[in-house]
């Protein structure tokens, strides 16, 4: 005999008034540096994500430990429920990067795209390599050999962060600008490398490194790839002409959130990152034209006032910067950082260069490119839950993350100043916000 199942308990009340309180305080630090950060002529990313380092343990934490227990405690339950949140933000930010990729552009400048894409990988990839068998046997998790864990680490040299270097280039304007363009095009390939990259190095870690285990990796990115080309397009067009015939505006919003989420579904049951699917979703629906790409856009000032600050300050909540103390970590950590800041510049910059790019973009690409936010994160907690990290090697590599993201945004600034915007850079500024400069 079959017994009824009872209810789903839900939430429980300290659970979400500590959610709600804990949205509440990163909002609030979060708007509070980023204008802190803007008055300083800083992006407002660099004061986000320093609200998550604050408030996290390397600020609140030792300050204030008792009071940081209650308000952030490390129970699994609460901490995904944050998390979740967190994670629309970043998927929603990509998306609308993605629908702002223009690609003509992209295909006119596809030889320097491959080219910076090539650089700013594999330069990082091999000396990231090569560090990993220069760092002491501490670092290494205890599921983990030298290769698996030296391939690792230059896994996470090699990736860039784009959902960290769009909301930079969406707070400094460059965002629709050729050289803004160029760096995301380069960023989003360079992902998928790395994405590809770190379900190898899973599989090695887990699995065992076979070339069965390779070619699955490889065709479940051809399948999407396959699929975002061949049908994704038509299907989505389709749908979005028939919610914009409804009188309510709302429909097509609803829609292409329901796209943004089953996209990034998909990429995750195919063992990828959500961000890939939300990133091509962007595109897609950015290639069906105005009034689809105007429906993702009246997102935007939600996402960017309230998700995207919320799941930045939320990725800073991971450092502790106080196991620098040990002077093991803080040389392993200030290597780590210098290979991974030099080997992307260099690399992007070389590519960028035998793409036939000027130098001034050369440089703002290398640069551009630096910036590994959560991505790096991710790839960093991957490796903690493999046990291919230890917590010192895992500190390590949040922090190259942090860096990055914070030193980016001023060398960008620097690098693009007085490059004056062409009127193409213009006509695309106006057809894609319907904004004048």
């Amino acid at each position: 005999m079959l017994l009824a199942a009872g209810p789903v308990p839900g939430i429980g009340s300290h659970q979400m008034l500590i959610f709600l309180l804990q949205v509440s305080v990163l909002l609030a630090a979060a708007l509070a540096l980023g204008r802190v950060a803007a008055r300083f002529r800083l992006p407002p990313v660099v004061g986000e994500l320093t609200a998550g380092v604050v408030l996290g343990p390397s600020v609140f934490g030792n300050v204030l430990p008792t009071a940081s227990d209650w308000l952030l405690p490390r129970e699994t339950d609460q901490t995904h429920l944050l998390g979740a949140v967190a994670q629309l933000g970043v998927l929603f930010l990509v998306g609308i990067t993605g629908a702002h990729v223009d690609l003509a552009l992209l295909r006119s400048k596809s030889t320097a795209i491959g080219f910076v894409s090539l650089g700013s990988v594999v330069l990082p990839l091999g000396l990231g390599f090569g560090l990993g068998f220069l760092l002491p046997d501490s670092m290494i998790g205890a599921y983990a050999d030298r290769p698996a864990f030296a391939l690792f680490i230059g896994v996470a040299v090699a990736v860039s962060a784009l959902p960290v270097i769009a909301k930079t280039l969406l707070d400094m304007g460059l965002l629709h600008r050729n050289v803004g363009q160029l760096i995301v095009g380069s960023a989003a390939i360079s992902d998928i490398i790395g994405w590809l990259l770190l379900s190898i190095v899973s599989a090695m870690v887990t699995r065992g490194l076979r070339a069965g285990v390779v070619l699955e990796s490889v065709a479940h990115l051809i399948l999407v790839l396959a699929f975002t080309l061949l049908l994704a397009r038509p299907l989505a067009g389709r749908a979005l002409r028939l919610a914009e015939r409804s009188a309510a505006p709302e429909v097509s919003v609803s829609l292409i959130t329901i796209m943004i989420m089953l996209s990034a579904a998909g990429t995750h049951a195919l063992g990828m990152e959500p961000i890939l699917g939300a990133f091509l979703c962007g595109i897609v629906v950015g290639s069906l034209g105005t009034p689809s790409r105007r429906s993702l856009d009246s997102m935007r000032i939600f996402v960017m006032s309230t998700l995207a600050p919320l799941f930045l300050a939320t990725a800073g909540l991971q450092v502790d910067l106080s196991t620098l103390a040990d002077r093991t970590v803080l040389l392993a950590g200030s290597g780590t950082l210098a290979v991974a800041v030099v080997a992307k510049f260099v690399g992007g910059y070389l590519g960028a260069r035998l793409g036939r790019l000027n130098r001034q973009e050369a440089l703002a690409i290398g640069v551009g490119l630096n910036a590994r936010g959560v991505v790096e994160i991710v790839v960093a907690s991957v490796g903690l839950s493999l046990g291919v990290l230890t917590t010192a090697s895992y500190t390590i590599v949040v922090l190259v993350a942090v860096a990055t993201s914070v030193i980016t945004p001023p060398l960008l600034r620097h690098t693009t100043r007085g490059m004056a915007a062409t009127a193409a850079e213009t006509a695309r500024q106006r057809e894609f916000t319907g904004a004048s400069d």
